[in-house]
């Protein structure tokens, strides 16, 4: 679980972001999890945006994602959203 002043930090941080993936008419699929899940040990800080034509709204999306990969939901920002998850074999984000 994140503190308020650790999500501040990264939200700092998902400022400079772009976005890496985008969630469409198909909503969550296995494939889509999958390439969180790899995003996530890479980056460990990840911003995703959801599509008009999808029928999830961008806080259900970031829910059901970060329960499915073990992530944090750091925001939800109009139709993006960001998730973080300290990797596990290479930490870069050094939370205060």
């Amino acid at each position: 679980m994140l503190t308020s002043k650790q999500r501040s930090y990264l939200r700092k941080l998902a400022n400079k972001e772009k976005t890496i993936l985008q969630i469409g008419k198909g909503g969550i699929c296995p494939s889509l999890v999958e390439q969180v899940r790899e995003a996530l040990e890479a980056r460990e800080l990840i911003k995703i945006h959801v599509l008009d034509n999808s029928d999830l709204a961008p806080r259900e999306a970031c829910d059901a994602l970060a329960e499915q990969t073990g992530a944090e939901g750091v925001q939800v920002v109009g139709s993006r959203f960001v998730l973080y998850k300290k990797s596990r074999e290479n930490p870069r984000i050094q939370l205060p």
